[in-house]
């Protein structure tokens, strides 16, 4: 009875994950999704706690007390960590629990080859039984240690903490720890009882993990993020082979295939592919490419703030392109404040968002919930480029790269190719920056050179609540 209870508990638990994940695709019911599948993940984990029997020996789970002292620190520092973390850091704990994940799933391989190599030593199992179980093994422990690894280094770059670094030949000798990782760890599935071999491996895939995200820039992290919770969820689903458990099989292959896709997506936006990303590592140096060298000989022009007011309210449509000048100012809330008041004037405002703005995908779009901005109002690229022609006036408010016009014209430039945000078509644009240094992918901004662009100076909170201060008294 217990059995089939725990059957229709993982049941449950994988049918909640789907219908979760599915709820994700839309700004308006991701809250509730995320709710469901946590119930779903509850459910699974007390009935694997309570109901689970091993099929061979018919024993159940013990040591409650380590297992609920674990699930309540967990759950607290979790739970704490989560409310805590401001808005512009929320990528960097995206990757800290990512890396837990691969942590986990590289933990739970090392455990079980320690029980196999055990069972083997005392001849209770013979080599050819276990050589399907050591493959998954070694599956998870090496992409489990990558992903942590990975995860680490990206969650350093994302904090400041880390630096980009690359040297010459550093793919070559990537390739090679990877190569000689997989290499033992077909070599430990032959020959299982050559225990020492497994940790040689572990070290491996650590120094690759580390190595593999060093080079990478600050412009590419949103697809590194995603890529690297792709590896997580295959090492969560190595984890389900390994226990037999559906709900984790189901949870890994879920969050391994939204992260490929996802990937896939993020890549597709900046119009490279996903080897480039990777080999490429544009971003990690300050690079200037045609446009920088050109513009440096160029006035800018700016514009006050009253000014700015001024035109923004003699405006029909106004489009805001938010980036990740507006996260680090926590501005957003006074951004839909400035949207609200423009309103009440007969302004039509809208967003546009570009798929790779901030530091992790969707970065603007949370960002932008969090101050209760209509979803409705939230413009994607495509959409976005067709409304820039009837645009009155364009406010970026910390966004860069994604509105650099050298990725449509300027082959010289790293980020050629790249979709932008066709904001030059709109009548006047209206730049919010800190100073002119070039943004994350350390390029010079040719836009801020055009004619019809003004530049606004200043911390982007301070710099809106003047504006709307401004305006309330047109």
């Amino acid at each position: 009875m217990g059995l089939h209870l725990l059957t229709v508990c993982y049941l449950f638990g994988s049918v909640t994950f789907i219908v979760g994940l599915k709820m994700l695709a839309s700004p308006a019911s991701a809250r509730k999704g995320n709710i469901i599948a946590a119930v779903g993940m509850a459910v699974a984990i007390l009935a694997t706690i309570f109901l689970y029997r091993n099929s061979e020996t018919g024993l159940h789970l013990h040591n409650y007390a380590w297992i609920f002292g674990g699930l309540l620190i967990g759950g607290i520092v979790g739970t704490l960590s989560a409310k805590k973390v401001k808005m512009t850091s929320m990528p960097e704990m995206v990757s800290l629990f990512n890396g837990m994940g691969g942590a986990c799933a590289a933990l739970i391989s090392l455990v079980e080859f320690n029980h196999l190599s055990k069972e083997l030593k005392e001849g209770t199992l013979e080599i050819s039984a276990v050589q399907p179980t050591v493959l998954i093994i070694v599956l998870g422990l090496i992409i489990g240690s990558i992903s942590f690894a990975g995860s680490m280094v990206a969650w350093g770059k994302l904090n400041g903490r880390v630096k980009d670094f690359s040297f010459p030949g550093q793919n070559i000798l990537n390739l090679a720890f990877l190569a000689i990782a997989l290499g033992l760890g077909v070599y430990l599935i032959i020959d299982p009882a050559q225990t020492f071999i497994l940790y040689g491996i572990l070290a491996l895939s650590l120094v690759y993990g580390v190595l593999f995200v060093m080079p990478i820039g600050g412009a590419d992290m949103p697809v590194v993020i995603s890529l690297l919770n792709s590896f997580t969820g295959v090492a969560a689903a190595c984890g389900g082979f390994l226990y037999d458990n559906k709900v984790m099989l189901t949870g890994g292959i879920l969050v391994g295939a939204a992260g490929t896709l996802l990937t896939v997506l993020m890549c597709k936006a900046m119009n490279r592919s996903l080897l480039n990303v990777l080999v490429g590592s544009f971003g990690g140096s300050n690079k200037t490419g045609a446009a920088g060298e050109n513009t440096n000989q160029v006035a800018y022009k700016e514009i006050s703030i009253s000014d700015g007011a001024m035109v923004m309210n003699y405006a029909t449509k106004v489009m805001i392109v938010p980036g990740y000048g507006l996260a680090v100012a926590q501005a957003q809330h006074i951004c839909h404040e400035l949207e609200k008041i423009l309103e009440e004037k007969g302004v039509e405002v809208k967003y546009a968002i570009h798929p790779v703005a901030g530091r992790m995908p969707g970065h603007m779009n949370v960002l932008l919930a969090e101050a209760d901005v209509s979803y409705d109002k939230l413009l994607e690229m495509e959409t976005a480029n067709d409304e820039f022609k009837t645009t009155d006036v364009v406010l970026i408010l910390g966004a860069n790269d994604v509105v650099n016009p050298a990725a449509k014209n300027d082959p010289a430039s790293p980020i050629y190719g790249m979709p932008i945000l066709e904001v030059e078509q709109a009548k006047t644009v209206i730049v919010n920056k800190r100073s002119m240094k070039p943004g994350y992918a350390g390029i010079e901004n040719a836009l801020f050179f055009q004619p019809k662009t003004a530049m606004l100076f200043g911390d982007a909170k301070k710099v809106l609540q003047q504006i709307c201060a401004e305006l309330k008294t047109i």
